[in-house]
């Protein structure tokens, strides 16, 4: 673009009087989401951007850890993001809350927060390393809701970058059937001299539309007039991003001028390229490189904040989420007025060790104030420890997050975006609103964590601690569920990836003071008897005073898959006490439960008690107990016992050129292919019975195989019976 004055740079707001002229003003704020895959350049963008309008002095990197954004000491330890971070800028009177998110696939909740936070997203593709599959899908699925969207390439200050080459690659797989709606808006001009780390950087860019050069080489950003050969070479350029912006404007007397040859002022065109890019009809590629050392002028950061300012739609322009009463009812949609009843969500909760906990807020309507009396709903999420939860609370003290740096705010309006402390209650997800209007808000969705992790307490401290430590985690982090598996009695983490899980064990340990030790992830086996058999429980004790003595026999056999467990009373002639019945089945029930063979839960048998002896004195409940216990292990022994393993239903969504892959990789894990059938364009659902043995690691090892494309679910079926070698297996580890 490059076409309109733009005001001075202003810093990112400190309680200035325009700070809180822009914070009472809807239409004057942009909220937009850095979307890209790990390494694209995100972080090391809003850097450059933050720089660029004043807010920092000088640009970290992340390989130091001095980024605004990467604040978090394992961030700094991975030199990557993990988790949504929101960087405020002001350009040209505008304030945009820029959302720093990760892109690795681990930490796709933290991606999908900022995605609901946000209004728009900048989609960030480096020069050197292509587009990956996770990307490609997450453009999908913003387009499926109409979000506008832009591109930025990056890195173009690499030796082996390609701008040209790049834009085609956005173009393939961003524009659909419409690949003349993804075009850049400017040509890197040629590379000038070698910077100090030896590689050639882009002297500046030539605007399409405007017909400038905008130079950077020197340091600062200068406009001039291109010579006659360059606006030449440009010519096939201009003409189809043109024609593309005259198309998207929907206007055929306007497609007709300019067909017809008549010229199209500057204005008309940028004006139609704003109201094309804010309704998600045109995306619009841009150019980005790292300023040179001391210098503010990062290549294009000056058209891109301009692009954002002014294409990109404020909060005013995008409808928020459906909502109803606490109770599921429906009431009035919700619009961006400040006047409006309050509506915000919660999209992020963190831990401070100083502050407490933090709860990053997306208003959607209405206004907060300091001090102002809400209600906290949220949904209920039983498999992931959660319930539904209603409670009224004071808002503490406003701030706008720079980083980890916390700046007092007086209010938050509708469309804006601020930190909470204190909010005891409030989890990731949840709406605050009024206390004489509650609501709740639909939520968005979340990634099913499918990777287990078992984990034990150190020590008998972190173990006191542990409870309290992981509700608050959870709180925190709804892409974590926790289990206490009632068969393996094993603490497990659902996580959505291995580095998702050492994130968090990480989190336990230094923000909580927790130490855990992950351990073997046991599945969740049962046994059951082979065949019929008998057996005899004796259990005779005397040792001064009542002595112990109870005998009783019993037969078992196996019933069908499902049907439970069965006990049958067939003694006759009073040889077992009626009152010490109960107590053989007990004790039967009780065994069943710590298995008669490997450990796990015995299933689907019937056990009849068929004789026994008592003793006027010597006989109890307790006895009883131990004999009908004695008398099942024993008839384990002569009817045989079988494992039984879970068997899951698989969904696996790839893309078609992995669907060899996938149903090869699904056979060796002992998988039964249902069917297969496509969804949408390009993309395979592929159905198949797996036994969850043979799936436990399956949520890293499907993102290997895929690409990062791939995409599944998971749910319990039935228990069936294992293949001998795969028992004998079984058996032995978990017998030592």
């Amino acid at each position: 673009m490059g076409d309109r004055t733009t005001a001075a740079p202003g810093g990112p707001g400190r309680g200035t009087a325009a700070d809180q002229y822009q914070r009472s003003r809807p239409d004057l704020i942009r909220n937009v989401v850095l979307v890209g895959h790990s390494g694209a350049g995100k972080t090391t963008l809003a850097e450059t951007l933050a720089l660029a309008t004043g807010a920092l002095t000088r640009a970290g990197r992340v390989q130091d850890g001095t980024t605004v954004s990467d604040y978090d000491e394992i961030e700094h330890r991975q030199q990557r993001s993990v988790q949504l971070s929101l960087v405020p800028l002001v350009h040209a009177g505008v304030r945009i809350n820029l959302l720093d998110t990760p892109g690795y696939a681990d930490f796709v909740g933290e991606l999908r927060a900022g995605l609901r936070a946000a209004d728009a997203a900048l989609f960030v593709v480096p020069a050197t390393d292509g587009i990956d599959g996770a990307t490609r899908m997450l453009w999908e699925e913003c387009a499926a809701v109409a979000m506008p969207r832009a591109l930025v390439v990056t890195k173009l200050d690499a030796p082996q970058a390609d701008f040209n080459a790049t834009v085609e690659l956005c173009r393939e797989a961003f524009g659909g059937d419409n690949p003349e709606a993804v075009l850049p808006l400017y040509l890197p001009l040629n590379r000038g001299p070698a910077g100090p780390d030896g590689n050639p950087r882009i002297s500046g860019l030539l605007g399409l539309l405007s017909g400038s050069c905008y130079d950077y080489g020197s340091g600062q950003r200068t406009e001039h007039t291109p010579d006659r050969a360059l606006v030449e070479t440009a010519a096939e350029a201009r003409d189809r991003l043109i024609e593309a912006v005259i198309a998207e404007s929907e206007d055929e007397a306007l497609m007709d001028r300019y067909l017809s040859g008549e010229t199209v002022d500057t204005k008309t065109l940028i004006d139609d390229l704003e109201r094309a890019v804010a309704r998600g009809a045109f995306h619009p590629v841009l150019a980005s490189a790292l300023p040179v050392e001391g210098s503010r002028a990062g290549l294009g950061s000056a058209e891109l904040l301009e692009l954002v300012s002014s294409a990109f739609p404020s909060p005013a322009e995008h409808l928020p989420p459906p909502a109803t009463t606490p109770e599921g009812r429906p009431r009035p949609a919700l619009a961006c007025d400040p006047e409006g009843p309050l509506a915000a969500e919660v999209v992020k909760t963190s831990g401070d060790p100083y502050v407490g906990r933090l709860s990053l807020v997306r208003v959607f309507s209405g206004t907060l104030r300091p001090d102002q009396p809400v209600h906290v709903s949220g949904h209920g999420q039983a498999d992931r420890g959660t319930d539904d939860h209603d409670a009224d609370e004071r808002v503490g003290s406003l701030s706008s997050p720079f980083g980890r740096t916390q700046r007092s705010v007086d209010q938050a309006v509708a469309g804006d975006i601020v930190c909470i402390a204190k909010l005891g209650s409030a989890q990731t997800g949840d709406t605050l609103s009024a206390p004489a209007d509650p609501l709740l808000v639909a939520p968005w969705a979340m990634p099913d964590p499918l990777l287990p992790v078992a984990v034990e307490a150190h020590s008998k401290a972190d173990e006191d601690k542990l409870s309290q430590s992981l509700g608050r985690i959870t709180a925190e982090d709804p892409t974590l569920r926790l289990e206490q598996n009632p068969d393996t009695h094993q603490l497990v983490l659902w996580c959505l990836g291995e580095a998702h899980a050492d994130v968090l064990l990480e989190r336990l340990r230094s923000r909580y003071g927790v130490q855990v030790d992950p351990v073997p992830y046991t599945v969740p086996l049962r046994e059951t008897f082979a065949g019929t058999g008998h057996g005899r429980g004796r259990h005779v004790k005397q040792s001064g005073g009542h002595g112990q003595f109870a005998i009783c026999e019993i037969d078992v056999e196996p019933l069908p898959p499902g049907s439970g467990f069965e006990f049958v009373d067939r003694v006759v002639g009073g040889a077992v006490p009626r009152q010490f019945i109960p107590s053989v089945e007990k004790g039967v029930r009780a065994q069943l439960l710590r298995g008669v063979s490997a450990g796990f839960p015995v299933v689907d048998v019937r056990v009849t008690l068929v004789d026994g002896k008592a003793h006027s004195v010597d006989s109890s409940d307790a006895a009883f107990q131990t004999a009908g216990a004695l008398a099942l292990r024993e008839a384990a022994g002569t009817a045989g016992v079988r494992l039984l393993e879970p068997v899951a239903e698989v969904r696996v969504l790839v893309p078609d050129e992995y669907v060899g892959a996938v149903l090869s990789d699904l056979s060796s894990r002992r998988g039964r292919v249902q069917g297969t059938e496509p969804v949408g364009t390009g993309r395979t659902l592929v159905r198949a019975e797996v036994p969850e043995l043979e799936i436990v690691r399956y949520a890293v090892d499907l993102r290997s195989l895929s690409h990062g494309a791939g995409d599944f679910t998971r749910a319990y079926v039935r228990h069936e019976a294992m293949p001998e070698a795969v028992a004998a297996r079984a058996l032995a580890e978990s017998q030592g």
